[in-house]
């Protein structure tokens, strides 16, 4: 269990390492990712989210530091089978990720069946128990408040480490109040990351004081320095 942020005291590294660097657009290039990579390793983030295919770029160019690779699973609609989401998983494992952020299959969420919304969680988490951790994107942008408890839970029952808002590819993403309704939903040892349209400091104040503990970003240079300036210009070397 990761116990409570306090935001009023945060320091500019706790910050830090609740950012997952999202590396995520398609039509980013090997040379954007890499520079991508190397500014999340200077600020000292959590974990560099990457697709699938530079996720071994990733594991090299981290090795020796603290901050994690992460990839997506089942990105971004989630429609994929079990079995190449379990594929996917695995490979992606083997290649250097110790974080998993997989889509939920949105639209058997919407149908109500639980039954297959569970299997498909749970197939993942055992693919990779005791190797890497698994986020489960519910996208919110979809989902009744209903919906979004029901995923919540059936992620938690799955053996999810974490539940999180978005893809960052629906039409809308992350609100304090799904933060909050998500927190309430599932136990404190369950992780709410919230991701898609958090641009600025306040933004990412306002979600972790919601009950987030992880922030997916591409503002990342810019949440931080805003904290730096805030704080009198002393902290981490990114800038």
């Amino acid at each position: 269990m990761t116990a409570p942020l306090d935001v009023r005291n945060l320091t500019l590294e706790q910050l830090a390492k609740t950012i997952d660097h999202s590396l995520l657009r398609p039509e980013l290039t090997d040379e954007e990712v890499r520079a991508g990579i190397e500014l999340a390793r200077r600020y000292g983030v959590a974990a560099v989210c990457v697709k699938p295919c530079h996720v071994r770029m990733a594991a090299e160019l981290l090795a020796g530091t603290d901050v994690k690779v992460c990839t997506v699973i089942g990105f971004p609609h989630g429609s994929q089978t079990t079995a190449v989401k379990v594929y996917e998983a695995q490979e992606a494992v083997a290649n250097g990720a110790t974080e998993l952020d997989m889509v939920i299959n949105i639209g058997k969420l919407r149908s109500g069946d639980d039954e297959y919304v569970l299997h498909d969680i749970r197939a993942v988490v055992e693919a990779v128990r005791g190797q890497a951790i698994v986020k489960v994107i519910l996208e919110n942008a979809y989902l009744t408040d209903e919906q979004k408890i029901r995923g919540c839970r059936l992620a938690e029952a799955a053996g999810a480490a974490f539940v999180k808002t978005s893809t960052g590819f629906a039409p809308s993403g992350c609100t304090v109040e799904d933060i909050r309704l998500m927190r309430a939903t599932v136990s404190p040892h369950v992780q709410i990351k919230a991701a898609h349209g958090i641009r600025t400091l306040e933004q990412a104040l306002a979600v972790l004081e919601a009950g987030a503990t992880r922030i997916g970003a591409t503002a990342t240079a810019h949440i931080l320095e805003a904290f730096k300036t805030r704080q009198g210009g002393a902290g981490l070397a990114g800038g």
